[in-house]
């Protein structure tokens, strides 16, 4: 259905922002038979106790603006089956929160994500397909369409459209994802200044606060300051556990680059 890779492209790389591009992405989505958009992004898959981390970009298009409050505030993004799926799979795939449907995410279903399916089914948002768009470095995204009213009948429909989404999805994750701004990068954790994460990296590399104030040219309290001031902010009791702890976050690396 869609023209060729390059096309695609051009037709998203056209929009300098990041919800002209998303706008884009929604008409084509629209034209092969979806009538909602849900995309988000996280830099961390899971948290340090093994939960799905909250993502920490959400966009919707036709959608109600209160799923930002249930899916964030409220905890349901880590309970959501289909997250579930999507952190297990790289392949697209279609899914129905009807109990007696047999679709991937029913083995996730019970009574913990029951929220889950109550919100989606009073909104009319029982069925979709979902596109797990997963990243070198651990980081990954979801595009998802959904079907208003979804029957039996439109799981063929999207079935036969699936290859056509996931490349759209692809396509549309890397312009996107090239106008991303900190805040997205950042894994919803603790806000480290440049300078609190510069001592970090010197000490994760196994340099003693005397060794990184000679190296930054700051005197040995302000570097333990510094350090200190991270370490508290992750809740960390000591260097070492701030360090692995700012890792696991990957609040040390520079912004990374991605394209197909």
């Amino acid at each position: 259905m869609f023209d060729e890779l390059g096309t695609i492209r051009n037709q998203f790389t056209a929009h300098d922002t990041l919800d002209g591009r998303i706008d884009q992405v929604f008409e084509a989505m629209k034209s092969i038979g979806f009538e909602a958009l849900i995309y988000d992004y996280t830099p961390v898959p899971r948290d340090l106790d093994g939960t799905i981390m909250v993502p920490s970009l959400l966009k919707l298009r036709n959608i109600s603006e209160d799923m930002h409050d249930y899916w964030f505030d409220r905890g349901y993004f880590r309970i959501d089956p289909v997250q579930q799926v999507a952190l297990r799979t790289s392949t697209p795939f279609f899914w129905n929160y009807d109990p007696d449907a047999d679709t991937l995410i029913r083995r996730f279903m019970s009574d913990d994500t029951a929220p889950v399916a109550r919100y989606l089914s009073e909104r009319d948002m029982s069925t979709g397909v979902t596109v797990p768009v997963h990243m070198p470095r651990g980081d990954y995204a979801t595009v998802t369409g959904v079907r208003f009213g979804g029957n039996r009948a439109f799981e063929g429909h999207a079935l036969r459209y699936i290859a056509d989404f996931n490349l759209l999805a692809h396509v549309f994750h890397e312009a996107a994802y090239s106008l991303f701004d900190a805040q997205a990068f950042n894994a919803g954790t603790a806000r480290l200044t440049e300078r609190e994460r510069e001592c970090l990296r010197y000490s994760a590399e196994g340099h003693s606060a005397k060794e990184i104030s000679r190296i930054i040219h700051r005197s040995v309290p302000t570097v333990v300051m510094h350090l200190n001031a991270a370490a508290k902010k992750l809740g960390a009791k000591n260097r070492t556990q701030a360090v692995v702890r700012a890792t696991h976050y990957r609040l040390l690396e520079e912004r990374p680059s991605y394209n197909l």
